[in-house]
């Protein structure tokens, strides 16, 4: 059984913070100096009347605090840490930010089939990069750049077509928002399967799309 986990331990881990405790910008500059993402603050979390609202000042936002507070953000992302720590320091409570389609693309699937998903891995073997897990109950599985144009062909292959099942890639262009980023009032981002040292090397989609597609179509 898969549990979520909140801390990074072990001599072979790369120390990416806790996920209790941590400031939003130490964690920020640990995900680039360490991981050598791209990084880029968000939108943050306000108080007002009682209410938490996110301050893009929409009372509907769909993504309260975890997403992009101005159109450039794309070009703004960093991966020094100085530029992060400089970033954060004019506004600590920013979500994080993790473009895609850079250093890694990420398959999206429900959090049920996510974690049929490692359970099957797990048996097969498999090595999966980093794992995330969103309030809005989606797993994000970390994996080479240029999976949005791969996925589509491989479903075919095995038979799915891609409007056919919950498998969504985020590539060039998109963002996910990194742990401990909070979403609202639904919770936090947190890592299923942290970065560690042994995950490093993230896997292509190709490796991963089986586990995933059967999972989704057990899920449906």
């Amino acid at each position: 059984m898969f549990i979520v986990e909140e801390t990074i331990a072990g001599a072979d881990a790369v120390q990416i913070p806790t996920q209790r405790g941590e400031s939003l910008l130490d964690t920020a500059v640990r995900y680039a100096e360490e991981r050598h993402w791209d990084v880029v603050p968000g939108t943050w979390l306000e108080t007002a009347g009682g209410v938490r609202r996110c301050s893009c000042g929409d009372a509907a936002c769909p993504a309260p605090g975890a997403h992009p507070d101005r159109p450039d953000w794309a070009a703004r992302a960093t991966g020094s840490g100085t530029a992060a720590r400089r970033m954060w320091r004019t506004r600590p409570d920013a979500s994080i930010l993790l473009p895609t389609g850079r250093t890694f693309d990420t398959v999206s699937v429900p959090e049920t089939a996510g974690f049929l998903a490692l359970a099957r891995m797990e048996r097969m073997r498999l090595t999966p990069g980093p794992v995330m897990v969103t309030p809005d109950r989606r797993t994000e599985f970390l994996v080479l750049p240029g999976a949005s144009a791969k996925a589509p062909e491989l479903l075919r292959r095995l038979g799915w077509e891609p409007s056919a099942i919950d498998l969504a890639v985020r590539g060039q262009g998109d963002f996910v928002a990194g742990p401990p980023t909070r979403v609202g009032c639904r919770g936090a981002v947190q890592w299923v399967r942290r970065p560690t040292a042994a995950n490093r090397w993230l896997p292509d989609v190709e490796e991963l799309v089986p586990s995933l597609a059967y999972a989704c179509g057990l899920d449906r």
